[in-house]
């Protein structure tokens, strides 16, 4: 009854940090590695950047809220990713267990399979999703170069085009989105 109770509370315990995602410090250092990379070097990419980001006077604060925001979705795709190389991993050996245990199996009897197996998809899952997360990174870029290149022909022109508020001076990250979704 004992090793019951205790298997379950275990059981509990395992489960409770997935739900929440919470990121940890890798995911904070990904997230930050990220957010440098999206931010870039050029004047027009840190604009954007501010743009999409910040929310204080200027977008000084734009860093910490994409670290942040960015930690979190971190933290959700490495949950998302370990689940689903689970499920993965399950259909696999139900298939052909023999097989699965001669593939993924490292130690004398092939008893790690299921663990190794879950392990080498969550990593490449996980990978496929950071790749996403960096193309998408690299369009945000290019369309800030090209709103930037397109403000230098005429700056009313420009701000009548994309800006939507009463000022348009959020034209800019207007264009930045519009160019990078297209």
């Amino acid at each position: 009854m004992k090793k019951a109770l205790i298997a379950c509370a275990a059981g509990a315990l395992l489960v409770a940090p997935g739900a929440s995602a919470k990121p940890d410090k890798t995911d904070r250092t990904n997230a930050a590695q990220e957010c440098r990379a999206e931010r870039g070097s050029t004047d027009a990419t840190r604009e954007a950047f501010r743009a999409k980001y910040g929310t204080n006077k200027g977008g000084r604060n734009a860093f910490g809220k994409c670290v942040s925001s960015t930690s979190k979705e971190e933290g959700a795709e490495r949950e998302a990713a370990g689940e689903n190389a689970s499920k993965d991993c399950k259909a696999e050996r139900d298939a052909d267990a023999t097989a699965f245990s001669e593939k993924y199996g490292t130690n004398k009897n092939g008893n790690n399979a299921f663990g190794k197996c879950v392990s080498s998809k969550a990593n490449e899952n996980k990978a496929e999703e950071d790749q996403q997360d960096a193309e998408e990174a690299r369009e945000r870029k290019a369309a800030a170069k090209e709103c930037a290149a397109e403000r230098k022909t005429g700056e009313d022109a420009f701000a009548t085009k994309y800006g939507t508020n009463a000022k348009k001076n959020n034209a800019f990250g207007k264009c930045v989105s519009q160019k990078a979704s297209a």
